[in-house]
């Protein structure tokens, strides 16, 4: 049997740049070689995109004085990774690729557009569902016709806070403090911030502006946080995993508490209140079919002590560190991360089969 080229993508312009560099060697570690050629290409934050010889070269941190350029073709034609080196051009036939990218020009329907022109499989969501999901205040706009319990909140523009007054205090009339801050279009708690007082709002609306120019500003959900795996769409059904519940070290779990602070937990199949745990299971598919989800995605949730369930957010590409979730939740029901990587792959390989 004929093994097929995968391209591995990972790193990017994003503010997730170092997580995407852990999670794609997981990835990459899983992949079966017998069915796969795996190549390996790089995004630095300056957006150069470099053919990475191999996985430890990622581990060492050394990739990027690479000095083989390799860009995916646009042509839908070709199928191919153009490779560049010292004057000589040369073309790899791609028969899909395995988008680990996290954030910005990555996880929003930017790659997946290039890979949309082009014709070629990928993992993952498409362009409008990546988009929509990637962007917090386009989230809760689907959302909000579904019938699902979610935070109130107030958009904010990054061009409104040239009053900043002005906007402190259309959410001192919407909701008591504490409230957090978040950029529309960030991920992994960048640029996130907790509120507990006026000056602290008008600091964390800056920080915020300094991630998007949209904003929102919620009001603060006690409760479980609760995250939920989910894979299908197209050709297969959508089927949820169980369900994990973040500890977190610090006073939310902000990008530091993620990934940097050993005192962070995360729970799989905790105690939840009655019912609570198949809620959140069937408002992550309902969710994910909403914003048209192919392949994967984890939807974040809080469950309130009486089991009230309120949708947090919906990640199109979830991390797959050793610490991530989303493997995790799978491994707990019997799927090997090895197992889930390749069935991704090859659902990823049906994407424009009719």
């Amino acid at each position: 049997m004929n093994k097929k080229n995968l391209v591995a993508l990972f790193g990017g312009q994003s503010s997730e740049h170092v997580v995407s560099c852990m999670s794609v060697q997981n990835v990459a570690a899983n992949i079966d070689r017998d069915l796969y050629n795996v190549y390996l290409v790089g995004i630095t934050e300056e957006g150069r995109w470099l053919l990475v010889d191999s996985e430890k070269e990622i581990k060492e941190d050394t990739w990027r004085t690479g000095k083989k350029t390799a860009v995916l073709s646009p042509d839908a034609t070709e199928k191919c990774l153009i490779v560049m080196e010292e004057g000589t051009v040369k073309k790899i036939p791609v028969d899909v690729v395995f988008p680990v990218l996290h954030g910005l020009y990555g996880e929003d329907g930017t790659v997946q557009g290039i890979l949309e022109l082009a014709k070629i499989p990928y993992v993952g969501c498409g362009v409008l569902a990546s988009a929509v999901s990637m962007d917090k205040l386009s989230t809760k706009v689907v959302v909000g016709k579904l019938g699902i319990r979610q935070a109130s909140y107030v958009p904010v523009m990054k061009e409104e806070l040239d009053d900043l007054e002005a906007v402190v205090n259309r959410v001192e009339q919407a909701f008591p403090y504490p409230v957090f801050v978040k950029p529309s279009n960030a991920g992994s708690s960048r640029g996130v911030t907790r509120a507990d007082s006026r000056e602290m709002l008008r600091e964390g609306l800056l920080e915020a502006a300094r991630h998007d120019r949209r904003i929102l500003v919620e009001e603060m959900i006690v409760g479980h946080e609760i995250e939920c795996a989910v894979f299908g769409g197209g050709a297969k059904p959508v089927r949820s995993s169980g369900v994990g519940e973040i500890l977190a070290a610090a006073e939310f779990y902000d990008f530091d508490a993620k990934y940097y602070n050993g005192d962070s937990r995360t729970v799989v199949d905790p105690a939840l209140p009655e019912g609570a745990a198949k809620e959140v299971r069937r408002a992550a598919e309902q969710i994910f079919r909403a914003v048209d989800g192919y392949g994967l995605a984890r939807v974040d949730f809080f469950v309130k002590e009486d089991g009230t369930v309120v949708f947090n957010e919906i990640n199109t590409m979830p991390g797959f560190t050793a610490i991530s979730m989303y493997p995790m939740l799978w491994e707990a029901r019997g799927i090997s991360k090895k197992q889930l990587v390749n069935d991704l792959i090859a659902h990823a390989l049906l994407r424009y089969e009719r």
